[in-house]
């Protein structure tokens, strides 16, 4: 099979990007497939007609374009089967404001928020109690994220968004375990823990893609109660998003017991430290097994 493998792109998370393909690339290549490199940054003109010519296209975009549904509709145009979700469930998921307002409405449990514009301004009033998380509402890899405790640090918070993104998502902290939940065609996957280290109030950007950045535990030690409500939740998500073949959420379990869902991505990271592989791992997939999974899952649902 030939494959167009598409990594790179002109978002922030441009070097994780990168990073996975290499990973991807080598995958595919012990897989036996012939692979093209794209990068949209530097050829994006060009994706039609080059799109048109390969059996496959693997996606490994993180914000725009890529999760913002872009390549996806072009690839539709083109005729070309890719992995996971569609253009317009893309979009939808990566608006992190939109994407909780359908969370709400199937009932899964999302901590409180509020959506600024640069409109409103930086002196927007905050409607939460303190301590919120401020993050733009589009975007991955916790970057641009601030976890604001006094009221003098929110109008820099929101101004640290603007410059980055045109809306703020403002959410209430819930203190607790960090868990993720992936879903692999209709299945969810092993939950995996994730502890910051050092003093990081976060899971951000450095925890996420340092190899010492954080301690990740899959299967995660929490109970089956607990794991079987967390993957029904993601489930039921991943299905009201209109999402398909993968995809994987970002859980905080309160003291309570509650599970609350913060978000779900539609292109998970594809790195030597990601979650979601590790989480195939845990099932006994390799790195490989994945790739063919996905791979499997896009030509059989695009061939329809």
């Amino acid at each position: 099979m030939h494959v167009l493998l598409i990594a790179g792109g002109w978002s922030d998370e441009r070097e994780v990007s990168l990073s996975g393909a290499e990973k991807i690339h080598g995958a595919l290549n012990e897989l036996g497939h012939d692979v093209t490199f794209f990068d949209p940054a530097e050829n994006f003109k060009n994706l039609l007609s080059i799109a048109r010519d390969v059996d496959f296209a693997f996606i490994n975009l993180h914000g725009t374009p890529g999760e913002d549904g872009l390549i996806q509709a072009v690839l539709d145009k083109a005729g070309c089967a890719y992995q996971g979700a569609g253009a317009a469930a893309s979009y939808l998921a990566l608006n992190k404001a939109a994407s909780k307002e359908v969370f709400e409405d199937r009932n899964v449990p999302t901590p409180k928020w509020q959506i600024i514009t640069p409109t409103q301004g930086s002196q927007a009033p905050l409607e939460l109690k303190l301590p919120v998380f401020v993050k733009p509402n589009k975007g991955g890899s916790s970057l641009g994220m601030s976890m604001v405790k006094t009221i003098e640090e929110f109008p820099a918070a929101l101004e640290k968004v603007f410059a980055m993104c045109q809306s703020a998502l403002v959410e209430e902290f819930i203190p607790g375990v960090e868990l993720t939940s992936g879903i692999l065609g209709d299945k969810p996957l092993p939950l995996v823990m994730i502890t910051p280290k050092g003093n990081a109030d976060f899971f951000d950007y450095e925890n996420k893609y340092a190899a010492d950045g954080a301690e990740e535990v899959c299967p995660a030690p929490v109970s089956e109660e607990v794991t079987e409500t967390i993957q029904n939740f993601m489930l039921t998500a991943h299905n009201a998003l209109g999402l398909t073949g993968y995809s994987r959420g970002d859980f905080i379990l309160d003291e309570d017991g509650t599970p609350y869902l913060l978000e779900i991505n539609t292109l998970p990271g594809m790195t030597v430290t990601s979650l979601l592989p590790r989480a195939a791992n845990a099932i006994g997939m390799s790195f490989a097994d994945l790739i063919a999974e996905l791979i499997r899952l896009g030509t059989e649902e695009r061939s329809q």
